[in-house]
């Protein structure tokens, strides 16, 4: 399974110093994740920021119950950056793919579920406002990704219709990873379950670009790229074991070609495995509704269907 972060400036637009690099990389990233997943095939769950939705706003949003300053970016040095701060092309691109992808939430304007000074108003504002826009494109969404895995507030997504989530799983990224999988021969693979609220916890397996910069230089001039072996040992366990091999990234890790190599070198030996063997490719909709009706419980997938498409084109 893979899921996606899909979110341009609104990733960004709350911290004081912006990695210019990915901010920049947004749209670059996502257009070729689209064209990388039609050549090989891979449905994958997309979690929009509702705010890309928007054809356009005057940067107020005075009916939503954030805190003082939230949407400054927006309506400062970001008020001519439209390309940071919508996206109805690309989220039209995506709707539009051939591959059966899951169109999924991230929240309206990526505010952190997990953070003290949410309340609870403001979470329910968040998915109200984000429904409503998915609405407008005939869209509806049953998966959730929170904003920098910051879980929190899993009530109010069980409220709103809310039917998965993606958990955070400690250790997953970076040199941790490369140690606990290579060294301590700890498994990537997890096991999806229904929480207390009723909702499907799809934990992550492992973050592909949590091994960066000079590390990464110095592994591949000596080795190879470490995200691509453990990318690769998950999909092995997939094949060999019973349980869940989940990758996630956001578009904008895509910032030179560099990267474009790492996800084409991930998704082709997954195409290759997946030629020789029963490896089926999930998105958390389908994940969903199989351990759903695993324990009973009906299940409906979620993924976009000619019907559904044609809704809004």
């Amino acid at each position: 399974m893979l899921s996606l972060d899909a979110e341009l400036g609104w990733g960004f637009h709350d911290l004081e110093r912006l990695p210019i690099e990915r901010v920049e990389s947004g749209r670059r990233g996502w257009t070729v994740m689209l064209e990388l997943l039609e050549e090989f095939d891979v449905p994958a769950t997309w979690a929009v920021v509702g705010h890309l939705m928007l054809e356009s706003c005057d940067g107020t949003h005075a009916q939503h119950p954030a805190p003082d300053g939230w949407f400054e970016r927006e309506r400062g040095e970001w008020q001519d950056r439209k390309d940071l701060r919508f996206g109805c092309d690309l989220v039209t691109a995506l709707l539009e793919s051939d591959v059966d992808h899951e169109f999924a939430s991230h929240t309206f304007s990526h505010v952190l579920f997990g953070h003290p000074e949410t309340d609870r108003e403001l979470a329910a504002a968040e998915l109200e406002r984000s429904i409503e826009i998915a609405t407008e494109w005939g869209c509806s969404f049953e998966s959730f990704i929170y904003p920098r895995n910051a879980v929190g507030h899993r009530d109010v997504l069980a409220e709103y219709g809310v039917s998965a989530y993606r958990g955070w799983t400690p250790n997953r990224e970076g040199a941790r990873a490369v140690f606990d999988s290579m060294v301590r021969d700890q498994s990537l693979l997890v096991d999806p379950y229904i929480d207390d609220y009723g909702l499907v916890n799809v934990p992550a397996s492992l973050f592909l670009f949590g091994f960066e910069g000079t590390a990464r230089t110095l592994a591949e001039s000596i080795w190879t790229d470490p995200m691509v072996a453990l990318a690769r040992r998950g999909i092995d366990e997939a094949v060999t074991h019973d349980g869940t091999f989940h990758m996630w990234l956001h578009p904008n890790n895509l910032t030179t070609e560099r990267d474009d190599k790492r996800m084409r070198a991930i998704l082709s030996y997954l195409e290759r495995r997946r030629s020789e063997s029963d490896l089926v490719v999930e998105t958390m909709a389908d994940v969903t509704r199989r351990v759903r009706q695993s324990r009973g419980v009906d299940g409906v997938s979620t993924r976009l269907n000619t019907e559904a498409k044609a809704s809004w084109n």
